[in-house]
């Protein structure tokens, strides 16, 4: 009753005694969240840049590339500071920048994605890395852009990509064959490992087609050996 009766008569002292621990913990976040703040407004305008000379390669010349960085109400603070951090796009000459994952196409996502990968390489990132048709739509020097991106992102961790494009698919170390068939209602898929001359002749006919010439032969060699 004695412990209980000071704890009554002392509970304003130690009420005072929380408020400044209160203040001061306050104190110390604010400090280190205004610091982070800092650091991410920099690392926003770093990004932006390396993002932005991704662009062009990619058939992105007219977008552009925004990180913002907005400090928060006392009220939505937390564990990761006092900010939100978005990224946003305009795709068109004179368009207002908006959200990168409301306004992309799905073709447009996937190269804004590969390029924010690409500048952000040095970094570090997941281990694996899946692109499904990230070529969706282009060809030629885009392509082969595209390509020389994702191979500089698989010298530092495993990277799969889901491809139509030759140019792609020569940059892989390897190359593997999705085939579908069906039997009546089964349909199986099957994934087989293809060996040198198999990875020649299926990139032969993703340039020719279902008739495999000497010319797309030919030309499959060229692009395998300039990788």
């Amino acid at each position: 009753m004695r412990a209980a009766l000071d704890a009554i008569e002392g509970g304003e002292a130690e009420l005072g005694r929380l408020e400044a621990a209160r203040c001061e913990t306050h104190q110390v976040y604010r400090a280190r969240a205004e610091a982070l703040h800092a650091a991410r407004t920099a690392a926003a305008l770093r990004l932006d840049e390396a993002v932005a000379a991704e662009l062009a390669p990619l058939k992105l010349d007219a977008a552009r590339f925004r990180t913002t960085v907005t400090e928060q109400p006392e009220e939505r603070w937390g564990p990761q500071g006092i900010d939100t951090v978005e990224f946003l796009i305009s795709t068109n000459p004179g368009a207002d920048f908006a959200p990168l994952a409301k306004i992309a196409s799905g073709g447009e996502l996937s190269r804004f994605i590969l390029a924010l990968k690409v500048a952000l390489a040095e970094e570090g990132g997941a281990a694996t890395v899946i692109f499904d048709e990230i070529d969706r739509g282009v060809g030629g020097a885009v392509a082969s852009a595209i390509g020389e991106r994702l191979a500089r992102l698989a010298s530092t961790g495993q990277l799969l990509a889901v491809t139509h494009s030759p140019q792609v698919a020569a940059r892989g170390n390897r190359h593997y064959v999705i085939a579908k068939s069906s039997e009546g209602v089964v349909t199986r898929t099957s994934v087989h490992l293809l060996d040198p001359a198999g990875r020649q002749e299926e990139i032969a006919r993703m340039l020719s087609g279902a008739e495999i010439t000497a010319e797309a032969r030919a030309q499959a060699d060229r692009l395998l050996e300039g990788v």
